[in-house]
């Protein structure tokens, strides 16, 4: 018969149903004796069909072998079946990956941690085709004597030459000293960079290469005053400046031509800033302007981008937007009219992102001269933008269309006058086209920092125009790799670099085919194998497999020997309690898995156990018994708990009976079911009484017999058993003497309090005590008091957590100083509440005023000396003035209280009344205490303190309170910030050595308020001074701190304040010291 290959995926039979099917069989098999092959097909679900369905691999069917591997499309975090991507990562990075894209793409360079600066500089002079022969043609021995023209020579023939997608720039660097971790500005570092490199070409034979930075870059100016009233110019007019850029205004200015525009004006001089004229012999008024008198081929436009701010003397990033031409005219800028045309082409953009003057990141966009190609270079990574220097599309140009005749033929006829020359190779017609855009494109940005602008190459020309241009023809015009090589020895190592990178990349090319050969190959024998596992028909042969050497072989890339040790029982066969842990495979399957792995045992479909499954079989009866007997005894139990049985024989726990009964009905003894009279049997081995707590009930013969048996079952090698307590058992002796005494001794405690509350009726409800003038009081510590109160009235669970007074005498004594024998507290202040004289605050207070009854009675109740007393008397202050000479022992108690109260209360010329104590006030200790209490209170570290922000003019009653309000250091308090109705409130984290300015900058993180801004409060007193530490302020832990917003200094980012802080604190105006920018003599070998 052949069962039915499939079956639907919502119908699994319940766990249940198959239980009671094999309980069924069983029961069977140990009434008959016999095991038919119908049992075996039941017991270890042969009979069960193939399944196809599932999403994971059931247990409860050996013909399922389903979920051993994911979907055609899927994958898994580990093993053999994770995604071929991540397989391969074992492998190790992909040295393919570091190098170019293609031959045109320029090479990167490494950032060595805040180099971003000299990688963008460093770039912009490589892309330069003029810069990059000049240099590449200095003689070898003065490379040797010029180290840092060496290393920047080797830098850019590997740029020029390397297949690497990006270079390491470490050697330069380090040749520079510069500080690799250190943000500089990239304008200062250009400006540098070129002097040393002058001073270093210097020396070089080669023209093209001894001038190459003069003949690229400079150009220069004059300084021009002229006399308003004789029309002269100043002698120094005629003197020109030579100038390697143009340093041009951002504030208030929207693009380029406006900033130029401003460059050249006229500015007049007047008032204070009057011309000395020499012909007029007087100060005169005056025009000054600068005049262009040369220009260069490079033209570099400097932005300035940063302004001053002398009210926080920090600086600030202007991030207005500001235009520029891809195309730009400046003939008609120079101080005398030129037969030669001076239009310029954007070529490389310098950008700084970043909001803060000392961080951000810079990054450079630059166009190859010889294809036309914009590039963006940021670090390591180097972007195609196509022709647009911000990448195809982008928002930052802005596209001006050129429809007039008369715009039209000038870049037309600038097209020809470069197609006409015949000594520059033919520029190809993207490049043509690219060119043709930039007469109609301006563009704009936010980060723009440096403008470089080539001199374009036209018909009309000069002597050193040709001398460029004709260096330019060795550069090739043919891409930025095919064009002029430099100098063989410049490529010492970088060959060799190469190759070993591409044999490097062919090695990995290799191995990775290998391992996708190889997974591929398991991944098919997996699927193979596993095709041919299920076993159709019952009568057909096959072998158990452990389902978890099943898995792990279908999970890993190299699985191990077959291992099915795991489902075999004692007598080396399968057990039917293994049935969920293995599977049932085809003879074909399992040869195929034995030829190639090996291991075992072999078990067919004839290795079933009987002899298990008859033990087996006698289990379920045996469970069947003990369910049933269990049942009826809980039935006992719950008629020995409620009462209803009176026939107890034996003592038992009455908790553990009642937990024994809550517990679900199972097939055999388990571990709670041991010892049932632990908790009545006593330290001594006897029953306990039941004063103890040890509750106990009698329970039947029939049910302890039960119970006892299971006991014994559970713990058969515990020494003790469990122990048996008949009902005529006695309770034990020791243990009842023990309870007599300390019922006894609690008796007599709870008597002795009661008479301490009934003769300190006031004291111990904790009421105030009237006190009247000229009557002798004694004075107690507050915290004695405190804890005296709480073990007297303490009652129920309290009575164990409530702690017994010391003895009073040497209490007494703590509160006298050494040196002087006198007080170490202050006396108490006294108020005067609905004409009754009371102390202000009984709590609050170091000393607790008491009647000379109350010490007389703690005395004999609390081994207090009576003769030690802190005395005191109340006095009014004019009273208090006319007794220098100190207490009066003589002094007589008053027999009216209430006339003298009356006296208190209406006599007019009475002042405050004072306390006078006996020993007096040791003013000097306690002032040396309170300097160390205020010592110790200010030294703290990672408190709350809560800062509020006030909104209105004044704050309200309630935060003025709360700053003046003794602090609450030990209650927890949350961090986020909570809206009020007066504001916002936040806890912050400070220490006693916090400033206050890092206290500002707290604030001005969580509550957004300007540190300028911020007016910081402690009740009605300014705080200020930033200086000043918190422990010099006065602010504790737990301080309720108020702040306004003055909104006078306008809101910036914080970033930028931690930024320039922390650049200002590492590096102060340090710049470029200490490197060999800065040295006026250049770096030559000695």
């Amino acid at each position: 018969m052949t069962p039915p290959a499939t079956r639907g995926k919502n119908k699994r039979n319940r766990p249940g149903d198959n239980a009671n099917i094999a309980s069924e069989i069983l029961r069977k098999i140990h009434a008959s004796g016999k095991v038919t092959d119908g049992d075996v097909n039941q017991l270890y679900m042969i009979w069960k069909p193939v399944c196809q369905g599932c999403r994971v691999n059931t247990k409860d069917n050996p013909n399922c072998f389903c979920g051993l591997i994911p979907p055609p499309n899927g994958s898994r975090k580990f093993g053999l079946w994770q995604k071929m991507s991540d397989i391969l990562q074992a492998l190790g990075p992909d040295p393919s990956k570091d190098l170019r894209s293609t031959e045109e793409t320029p090479s990167g360079l490494t950032n060595l941690g805040a180099t971003c600066y000299a990688n963008s500089v460093l770039q912009c002079l490589y892309m330069n085709a003029s810069f990059r022969e000049g240099v590449f043609s200095v003689e070898p021995d003065v490379l040797k004597e010029q180290p840092v023209l060496d290393q920047l020579v080797r830098l850019f023939a590997q740029l020029h030459a390397s297949k690497l997608a990006f270079i390491d720039p470490a050697p330069f660097i380090m040749t520079l000293e510069l500080d690799n971790a250190v943000q500089q500005d990239g304008h200062e570092f250009l400006t540098l960079l070129l002097s040393l490199l002058e001073r270093c070409l210097s020396h070089s034979r080669v023209s093209k290469a001894k001038t190459i930075v003069q003949d690229l870059f400079r150009g220069s100016v004059s300084q021009v005053t002229t006399c308003s009233n004789c029309g002269r110019d100043s002698e120094a007019s005629s003197k020109t400046e030579d100038f390697y850029e143009l340093q041009m205004n951002v504030k208030g200015l929207e693009s380029l031509d406006e900033s130029l525009d401003q460059y050249f004006s006229v500015e007049q001089l007047h008032g204070e800033n009057q011309y000395d004229c020499e012909l007029c012999k007087s100060r005169v008024d005056a025009t000054h302007r600068i005049k262009l008198r040369t220009l260069p081929d490079v033209l570099n436009f400097q932005l300035k981008r940063y302004e001053f701010l002398p009210k926080t003397t920090t600086r600030k990033k202007i991030t207005s937007a500001f235009g520029f031409p891809g195309e730009l005219d400046m003939g008609l800028r120079l101080s005398e009219p030129s037969q030669l045309e001076w239009i310029y082409d954007l070529s490389a953009v310098l950008i700084h992102k970043g909001t803060a003057a000392n961080s951000g990141h810079y990054i450079a966009h630059i166009k190859d001269e010889n294809t036309g190609q914009w590039w963006e270079f940021d670090d390591e990574r180097v972007s195609n933008l196509g022709h647009h220097p911000f990448g195809e599309g982008s928002s930052n140009s802005n596209t001006i269309g050129v429809h007039s005749d008369k715009a039209s033929p000038s870049c037309a006829g600038a097209m020809l006058a470069d197609t006409s020359r015949s000594h520059i190779d033919a520029v190809q017609p993207q490049s043509l086209e690219a060119n043709i855009c930039s007469c109609k494109e301006s563009f704009s940005s936010t980060d723009a920092y440096r403008l470089m602008y080539n001199l374009r190459r036209t018909r009309k020309s000069d002597g050193k125009r040709d001398h460029i241009a004709n260096n330019i023809q060795l550069e090739g015009h043919k891409g930025l790799h095919n064009g002029f090589p430099p100098a063989s020895h410049l490529f010492e190592g970088i060959n060799d670099v190469n190759a070993s990178y591409i044999a490097a990349c062919e090695a990995y090319k290799l191995k990775k085919e290998i391992e996708v050969h190889r997974i591929t190959e398991r991944r098919q024998e997996v699927r193979s194998v596993l095709s041919e596992a299920s076993v159709r028909l019952l009568e057909e042969p096959f072998y158990w497999v452990s389902t978890d050497w099943l898995r792990q072989w279908a999970d890993n890339i190299s699985p191990g020997v077959i291992d099915n040790k795991p489902i075999q029982c004692l007598h080396g066969k399968v057990p039917v309690s293994k049935v969920g842990s293995m599977k049932r495979l085809s003879a074909k399957a399992w040869g195929i898995l034995l030829s190639k792995y090996d291991g075992g045992p072999a078990l067919t479909n004839s290795d079933c156990c009987m002899t298990c499954l008859i033990d087996g079989a006698k289990s379920v009866v045996f469970a069947d018994s003990y369910r049933d007997q269990r049942t009826l005894m809980r039935d006992l139990a719950n008629d020995v708990i409620t009462g209803k049985c009176s026939d107890g024989a034996y003592f038992v726990s009455k908790t553990w009976l009642q937990q024994w009964v809550r517990r679900k009905n199972i097939d055999a003894p388990s571990e709670a079911d041991a010892e049932p009279t632990a908790a009545i049997r006593c330290r001594h081995g006897q029953l306990r009484p039941e004063q103890t707590g040890a509750k106990q009930l009698l329970v039947p013969e029939k049910l302890w017999h039960f119970l006892y048996e299971d006991a014994v079952a559970v713990k058969s090698d515990d020494p003790l058993g469990c122990t048996t307590f008949p009902s005529d058992s006695a309770q034990c002796s020791e243990c009842s003497d023990e309870i007599s005494e300390v019922a006894c001794f609690e008796d007599s405690i709870r008597e002795m309090k009661l008479k301490q509350r009934q003769n300190h009726e006031k004291l111990a409800t904790g009421k105030s005590i009237p006190l009247s003038l000229n009557c002798m009081y004694y004075l107690i510590p507050t915290s004695w008091l405190t804890k005296w109160r709480n073990y007297i009235n303490a009652s129920g669970k309290n009575i164990s957590s409530s702690v017994e007074p010391e003895v009073l005498d040497p209490v007494i004594d703590a509160l006298k100083c050494e040196r002087h024998s006198r007080l170490l507290e202050m006396p108490p202040d006294l108020v005067n509440k609905r004409g009754v004289l009371i102390q202000k605050s009984s709590t609050t207070d170091a000393l607790t005023i008491i009647t000379e009854s109350d010490w007389n009675s703690f005395c004999e109740e609390w081994g207090g000396n009576k003769g030690k007393g802190i005395m005191a008397t109340i006095e009014t202050s004019d009273v208090a003035q006319s007794k220098l000479g100190g207490f009066q022992e003589d002094m007589s108690l008053c027999n009216d209280q209430a006339n003298s109260q009356d006296e208190v209360n209406n006599d007019p010329e009475i002042r405050e009344p004072l306390i006078r104590t006996s020993p007096e006030s040791c003013e000097d200790c306690i002032g040396e205490r309170k300097s160390r209490e205020l010592a110790k209170k200010l030294n703290y570290y990672n408190e709350d303190i809560n800062v509020s922000l006030v909104r209105g003019k004044e704050a309200p009653r309630s935060i003025l309170e709360a700053s003046l309000a003794t602090p609450e250091t030990d209650r927890r308090a949350s961090k986020r910030p909570r809206k009020t109705s007066y504001g916002t409130s936040v806890n912050l984290k400070v220490s006693c050595s916090t400033s206050l300015y890092q206290l500002k900058m707290l604030i001005w993180e969580s509550l957004g308020v300007v540190k300028e801004n911020q007016i910081l409060h402690k009740g009605s007193m300014i705080i200020d001074q930033e200086s000043a530490t918190l422990a010099d302020l006065s602010i504790f832990p737990g301080d309720k701190l108020w702040v306004q917003d003055s909104e006078i200094h306008e809101h910036r980012d914080i970033a930028d304040e931690i930024a320039d802080q922390k650049a200002n604190a590492q590096h102060p105006e340090k710049g470029f010291q200490g490197t060999l920018l800065t040295t006026t003599t250049s770096s030559q070998v000695a």
